[in-house]
């Protein structure tokens, strides 16, 4: 197991625990207990963790920012629109990844390689955080739940993007890409300035909903990534409007 799978396990150990033991640890991963020690430090130096005498438990929470993992629905899905998405990313790209559930999983299944991220979500900033060949560029602003919202539109538009990837709460062929919160709209729209290839990634499940807030139109991305459990119907509905992409289910 690389080093940022064993991180990425840690952290979640913490999280369902509160505490993880270095004994523990290196029968669970069938590695040294000096290399667990030599993981738990280099965690607690960006700070994720405290460590202790034989183990590490979670920051105090006046100290931590490690927002919570919501309950993520239709994962297999998800799990198949990122690693499609995966196909599109190259070492030494630049990419945006907008904040929602399927980009998260595009960021834990991302390998540890020369890449550039730009996010603001408060989850990705976190998965990846353990690769250290990925840079990492964060916007700024304050955290509304998992998010850092309030970013200076300015400074962002200065970036240059390769491929922004996006996300959406609803599909619909009359409202478009739609969201709830307006708060999030300024930045979404911001990072579709700055790229030169616009992916949606979405599960089928999103088609045919609109949410409250309309933030771009189906003819404003290049491609949209979805399952093959998208009906033949609602394909051909869709398909004249964008570029629809399936990842196998």
């Amino acid at each position: 197991m690389l080093a940022a799978e064993r991180h990425r396990t840690i952290l979640e150990e913490l999280e369902g625990r509160k505490s993880v033991k270095v004994s523990e640890l290196s029968d669970k991963f069938q590695v040294t207990e000096k290399t667990i020690r030599e993981d738990l430090e280099k965690l607690e130096e960006k700070g994720l963790l405290k460590r202790t005498h034989g183990g590490a438990v979670p920051l105090p929470d006046e100290e931590s920012l490690l927002p919570q993992i919501p309950n993520i629905k239709h994962v297999r899905e998800k799990s198949a629109i990122a690693e499609y998405a995966l196909t599109f990313i190259e070492p030494h790209d630049i990419i945006a990844l907008d904040a929602g559930s399927t980009t998260l999983e595009i960021a834990r299944k991302v390998k540890n390689m020369p890449l550039t991220v730009l996010t603001n979500d408060l989850l990705i900033i976190r998965e990846l955080t353990a690769k250290d060949q990925i840079r990492l560029v964060v916007p700024g602003g304050y955290r509304h739940h998992n998010l850092l919202v309030g970013t200076d539109p300015d400074w962002v538009k200065k970036l240059n993007v390769h491929k922004l990837f996006l996300s959406a709460t609803g599909i619909h062929p009359d409202y478009g890409l739609t969201i709830f919160t307006e708060e999030l709209t300024r930045l979404k729209r911001v990072y579709m300035e700055c790229a030169k290839t616009i992916y949606c990634v979405a599960d089928h499940k999103k088609f045919g909903k609109g949410a409250l807030i309309t933030f771009a139109g189906l003819d404003e991305i290049d491609y949209l990534i979805t399952d093959s459990g998208i009906g033949s119907e609602t394909l051909s509905k869709y398909g004249e409007a964008v570029n629809i992409l399936q990842a196998p289910l």
